[in-house]
């Protein structure tokens, strides 16, 4: 893998949704991406074992020898992040996918993550800080990291799932849903039929790819001349992510390597 490639990790698969978002943003740019499949689900578990992870996920990445890292992962960027302070330049997913939120809200916004995001208060704090007028409701919905690294991201399953979920929301009038998981965006056909035309889903990564291009040129970290180009790693590999990883990212040919991170 190139030296000097974006580092990127997320629990799983959900996280290519950001690598997608940086290869059209920034298609100069080489990327390396951790998914820590072997410890998959982050959101269930506490700040203090999301944040090991973190850290450890964030020093593979940089003994790898990335020159900036992106938290493509919304648990650990809500519980982790203001905890750690990483020698290279690091973003997460929870501030871009607020501030796209706030622009886009008539004023009354949904919020679903996974249980640990939620309890975090991580996006009601940062939608908040952005406009206080906005009414904002959250929900976790612990069961759509698993069905989508099932691969069941249109089954008639996930969508009564997601009725269930989403009912308290569309019912209380949100005008705005946020995806506060990476994985959600692989359930926007079934989103969208849940929640109707009205309703306008946000998701994160495009926004972070932005924010990412605007750091890199500050800090004069662009991509050289050197031909880019992608790694895919896990801590545990199964079919079903292969295939995902290569449906999220078009290429079913991604080098992808089983690691170790402990």
């Amino acid at each position: 893998m190139t030296v000097d490639a974006i580092g990127v990790f997320d629990s799983g698969v959900g996280g290519l949704t950001v690598v997608s978002a940086l290869r059209r943003r920034l298609p100069r740019e080489s990327i390396l991406y951790l998914g820590d499949t072997a410890r998959l689900p982050y959101g269930s578990k506490s700040e203090d074992t999301v944040t090991r992870y973190t850290r450890r996920n964030i020093e593979f990445l940089m003994e790898r020898g990335v020159k900036a890292v992106v938290v493509a992962c919304n648990t650990a960027s809500a519980l982790a992040l203001p905890h750690l302070r990483p020698d290279v330049p690091t973003w997460g997913v929870i501030e871009p996918g607020a501030r796209k939120a706030a622009a886009v809200s008539r004023g009354r916004i949904g919020v679903i993550a996974t249980e640990a995001t939620t309890r975090s208060d991580a996006y009601p704090r940062a939608l908040r800080a952005l406009r206080p007028d906005l009414e904002i409701l959250t929900k976790a919905c612990p069961l759509f990291v698993p069905l989508v690294e099932e691969g069941w991201h249109d089954d008639p399953v996930t969508e009564e799932v997601a009725e269930r979920y989403l009912r308290p929301l569309l019912d209380a009038g949100i005008d705005t849903l946020v995806l506060g998981c990476t994985h959600y965006p692989l359930l926007v056909p079934v989103l969208e039929r849940v929640a109707g035309p009205d309703v306008a889903l946000v998701d994160s990564a495009e926004a972070v790819a932005e924010v990412v291009a605007a750091g890199l040129a500050e800090l004069g970290l662009e991509a050289g001349e050197h031909p880019p180009a992608s790694h895919l790693c896990v801590t545990d590999a199964g079919e079903s992510f292969h295939r995902l990883a290569g449906r999220i990212l078009q290429d079913p040919h991604v080098p992808l390597e089983w690691v170790e991170v402990t």
